[in-house]
């Protein structure tokens, strides 16, 4: 009994997926236990420096901040919008009853059965589902970001800031993953080596941008928020007994005239 091209995507498909897995655990080790050795710990270190100072500056200068949240924002919500539009094409086309389906033929060396091929759509259809999830969540945080930051006369702890801004970050790059793992589901609609093949080249890729040798830059430690309102209340007290002490000056002048 010879090997039958069926047989490939048991093999192969398996395997690419297992690759694909392997590395981003390995990739969610190391930003857990070494986050200066990954591009996503170097991020997050740079996003709560900023935080942090931004939650220092007046309210009335918070337009940057703001600004910069807002096209976060609307980055996540563009890449959503993307995402259910070819979730919903992709539900519509495994919904049609076209007999005549262009990945039948002889031309994909693979499994072109009609099971095979509608666990093909329903994986990227999965994946797929679960980037929008998580560029919702993004979107979400980053909302909720932008609250806390233009919030006036408050005492919020910085790091509820830092916390939402970070995981909006997270679920950015969680979605971004899923789009990277629906990328070698969509090749595989043209055959387990071309999923395979991709599988193995887009972890070299990865392995590459995900790696960070830059030293995190040790941000100096700023005053709190509370000995700057002081210093600004004790400057606007020293103003005001200088204006009173030069009435006082021009009322006894005037007096002494007359």
């Amino acid at each position: 009994m010879g090997f039958q091209k069926e047989e490939l995507d048991v093999i192969l498909v398996p395997s690419g997926l297992l690759i694909m897995f392997s590395y981003h655990l390995y990739l969610l080790y190391r930003i857990i236990r070494r986050p200066e050795t990954t591009v996503i710990g170097y991020e997050n270190h740079n996003r709560m420096a900023w935080v942090e100072r931004m939650m220092k500056v007046e309210s009335s200068n918070l337009a940057l901040a703001l600004t910069v949240i807002s096209s976060n924002t609307s980055a996540a919500t563009f890449l959503c919008t993307v995402s259910i539009s070819l979730s919903s094409l992709i539900g519509a086309w495994v919904g049609s009853s076209s007999d005549n389906n262009v990945f039948l033929n002889d031309l994909i060396y693979g499994d072109t059965s009609q099971s095979t091929v509608s666990i093909k759509y329903i994986s990227l259809l999965s994946f797929f589902l679960v980037a929008f999830a998580s560029f919702v969540q993004s979107a979400r945080y980053f909302v909720h970001a932008n609250f806390l930051i233009s919030t006036p006369y408050t005492d919020m702890p910085v790091k509820y800031v830092q916390m939402a801004v970070i995981r909006g970050s997270n679920y950015w790059a969680l979605g971004l993953r899923a789009l990277y793992f629906a990328i070698t589901l969509l090749l595989w609609i043209f055959g387990p080596i071309p999923m395979f093949a991709s599988s193995v080249v887009l972890v070299i890729l990865l392995h590459i941008v995900d790696s960070n040798s830059h030293p995190l830059h040790q941000y100096k430690q700023l005053h709190g928020h509370g000995h700057r309102l002081l210093e600004k209340i004790g400057e606007e007290l020293n103003a005001v007994v200088r204006a009173v002490e030069h009435r006082v000056e021009l009322d006894g002048t005037e007096s002494t005239i007359t």
